[in-house]
């Protein structure tokens, strides 16, 4: 076969020209899959004080300004927790479930960001956060850090039941975050975390509300006793330890969850069952501050007499920081000036959190974990949505720290 040089030329281009082709073409990929949006979905409906249903609800199409998440799992909370025993907010019949979080699988066509700014599409890992205050709360309006104090402050799982929608709640398969919600991708974490990260925002604002005292210290030096070893409470243990405390006395009455405050980041454990009381509590922690008793308290187990004792754990000049009274557990008596006049207590009080502390809170638990403090392994128990009564019958036994609610 006789080929020219012209024609040698004109193959050796072509073999060329398609060499480029083939590297500049992109490489065919399989679509990603979007999770497919169900038409019903159960719920768990509290119907009155300890009785709860499993119902199915339409799922009614979301607004442009809407998400709909397929629900992966729950935490119980203490709050969930009051409202079961005794709808102390009169919400009764609605979805509880506050400490969720689930799968992306609608996103109205306004929303393209989370409130951070990362982009969010169907298959995206979520958390939310609060809706917003209404635009006639003046105290949101003229300081918005303080929206957490609003009247009006609206939570997902603490909302009544709606005509149109009744999937307000995470103890559900699916639920819809509604216009003027915050939340938040976080694709990169466990479950496990996800469901830690609202009770996190509890304590990292705890924290903060804390650090805003000046002149008494709350670093490397500072001596702390942290009353209360419920997942709040070891929760607070271990945002102190992350934040750099290094001094961390924690006082319960439950020998196991004693030992978990000690694996997050206690150095020392009082059993106030092992003492006569608050005397002899008093002096124990005097011995562990020098004589002198803890910069700061955080007292966070909901019990008015606790509130009260911890006074007297406190040196002159330090610090109390009230977290645990979330309901109206009752009243305490203090000695005004013995308690707080002679001494100079600082008393802040913390409520809930903002929304913008979110990622406070799960960069905290991100980097818990990273110092090898086991905040994951607060959940030690998870049980179906069909099994949430024993959920619950669990975390009111205190069995376990944190009990998860899964929507299988």
């Amino acid at each position: 076969m006789n080929i020219s040089e012209k024609d040698i030329s004109r193959i050796v281009g072509e073999v060329i020209a398609g060499v480029n082709t083939a590297r500049t073409q992109p490489a065919t990929t399989a679509p990603i899959a979007t999770p497919t949006a169900a038409k019903t979905a159960r719920a768990a409906v509290l119907v009155e004080p300890r009785k709860l249903e499993i119902r199915e609800f339409p799922i009614r199409e979301i607004g442009p300004d809407e998400i709909l998440v397929k629900v992966e799992a729950c935490g119980v909370c203490g709050t969930d927790v009051h409202c079961y025993k005794s709808d102390p907010f009169g919400l009764t019949p609605n979805v509880l479930g506050h400490e969720g979080t689930g799968e992306v699988v609608q996103v109205g066509a306004k929303i393209k960001m989370d409130s951070v700014g990362k982009a969010v599409k169907p298959g995206d890992k979520i958390v939310t956060s609060l809706l917003e205050t209404s635009p006639d709360c003046l105290i949101a309006k003229y300081n918005p850090a303080k929206s957490n104090l609003s009247d009006d402050l609206k939570v997902y799982g603490l909302l009544p039941d709606e005509p149109n929608n009744h999937l307000n709640g995470y103890f559900a398969e699916y639920m819809i975050i509604r216009a003027g919600s915050s939340f938040f991708v976080v694709n990169d974490m466990s479950v496990e975390l996800r469901c830690l990260i609202e009770p996190a925002a509890v304590v990292c604002h705890a924290l903060e509300r804390a650090k805003s005292c000046s002149g008494i210290p709350l670093n490397f030096r500072s001596r702390v006793v942290v009353q209360g070893c419920g997942p709040i409470g070891l929760l607070m243990i271990a945002v102190l330890r992350t934040a750099g405390v290094n001094n961390i006395i924690a006082l319960d009455g439950n020998p196991s969850r004693l030992e978990t405050a000690r694996r997050l980041g206690a150095d020392e454990l009082i059993n106030y069952k092992e003492y006569s009381g608050i005397d002899e509590i008093a002096e124990k922690v005097k011995s562990l501050t020098k004589g002198l008793g803890a910069h700061w308290g955080f007292q966070v187990t909901g019990v008015p007499v606790a509130h009260a004792n911890l006074y007297r754990l406190i040196r002159r000049g330090g610090g109390i920081c009230e977290v645990g009274h979330f309901v109206d557990g009752g009243e305490c008596a203090i000695n005004p000036h013995r308690d707080i006049c002679s001494k100079e207590i600082t008393l802040v009080g913390s409520w809930v959190y903002n929304s913008f502390e979110y990622p406070s809170a799960y960069h905290f638990l991100q980097r818990a974990e990273r110092i090898g403090l086991p905040v994951s392994s607060l959940v030690t128990h998870k049980f179906p949505l069909d099994q949430i009564d024993e959920a619950f019958q669990v975390n009111l036994r205190q069995e376990g720290i944190k009990v998860v609610v899964e929507a299988r």
